[in-house]
């Protein structure tokens, strides 16, 4: 499968070693927020397709040293989002969510480590309030995402609905 190629060598250039800090064996504090990864680590497959992380401010400039090695080419880049563009585009775009507010960050640290690819990587995955917060969020900024995000959510209701923290989730609409 295309995406877990490209899913695979990504995070072989993001892992690494504790003591090892530069760019390419640099660990980042970085979390899938929910699209490829997060959905399909929590259970379910997925109506939207891009592929997205949310990462610590701090480690914004490494990350775009490791992407770039890549072969990724940064399309935008502003205080709260940078897109990234393959020179290859079978390879997919990324977006990378900046964790520097309160909200972002407390979702980095509920995010939990979650075996993928039979236990070969094991990434930190977002959990499935925090998920359902951003494609809320993803709907109140593009209201033509609306039907893929809500049958994302929907997917997570079903799979999760018995354990979510409905008051998190309800914050989340209160907020959008």
């Amino acid at each position: 499968h295309e995406v877990d190629r490209i899913v695979c060598h990504l995070l072989g250039q993001f892992a690494g070693g504790a003591n090892d800090q530069s760019a390419r064996g640099r660990c980042f504090e970085v979390a899938d927020i929910g699209r490829v990864l997060a959905l399909g680590a929590l259970g379910t497959m997925r109506a939207t397709m891009d592929v997205d992380f949310l990462v610590h401010r701090d480690d914004l400039e490494a990350l775009h040293q490791v992407l770039m090695a890549c072969g990724y080419q940064r399309v935008a880049h502003g205080e709260n989002v940078s897109q990234y563009g393959h020179t290859d585009p079978s390879w997919g775009g990324l977006d990378i969510l900046h964790a520097f507010r309160t909200p972002s960050l407390k979702m980095l640290e509920r995010a939990q480590p979650t075996p993928i690819f039979g236990g070969r990587f094991t990434v930190k995955v977002a959990q499935p309030e925090d998920v359902i917060g951003l494609k809320i969020q993803s709907m109140a900024n593009n209201p033509k995402r609306r039907a893929r995000e809500l049958a994302d959510i929907e997917r997570l209701v079903e799979l999760c609905g018995d354990r979510l923290d409905w008051q998190r989730v309800q914050e989340f609409f209160e907020v959008f």
